[in-house]
């Protein structure tokens, strides 16, 4: 369960984040947290699963990179042996079983187009599935923001 100090950190932490040498004591500084104690409660959302990531997004193509979306057409049968192949790549993430005739979708990460194409080749080959890839196209920013209502009990708290 969230605390209202939650929920005030993550509504900094989401956003505006300070480029400076030390982001978490002027955060902690907003929130009447210490810098330490900033950088623990972020662990411990991470590691129960109420955040799934921090970090920052980067637009990877201009650095040279490429991310790539990816789907297959796995046989039921098979799909957690072919789940357990194509996530032991640190270069995908997000995979997900879809309801749909291409069912496992995912994205592959990397620091070059030639090696994007390289895992994919790969992931064709351990898999023995053919691989679909759809290299973006167009970048779009949707930016999700919910709002927080009057939390039972506590004070007001907001994330725009």
């Amino acid at each position: 369960m969230l605390t209202p100090t939650d929920f005030h950190l993550i509504d900094k932490l989401h956003g505006g984040f300070p480029l400076i040498d030390r982001p978490f004591e002027q955060v902690g500084h907003s929130v009447g947290m210490s810098e330490e104690g900033i950088i623990e409660r972020l662990k411990f959302l991470l590691s129960q699963g109420i955040l799934t990531r921090f970090g920052p997004l980067f637009q990877i193509e201009r650095a040279g990179g490429l991310f790539v979306l990816a789907a297959l057409k796995v046989p039921d049968d098979r799909f957690e042996t072919v789940a357990a192949l194509v996530n032991r790549h640190p270069e995908v993430a997000h995979n997900y079983r879809r309801e749909h005739q291409l069912n496992m979708w995912f994205v592959v990460a990397t620091e070059s187009p030639v090696h994007a194409q390289k895992i994919l080749d790969l992931i064709q080959v351990e898999t023995e599935c053919q691989v679909f890839s759809f290299p973006k196209e167009k970048e779009f920013f949707v930016e999700l923001r919910l709002p927080v209502e009057q939390l039972p009990g506590e004070g007001y708290a907001t994330i725009d």
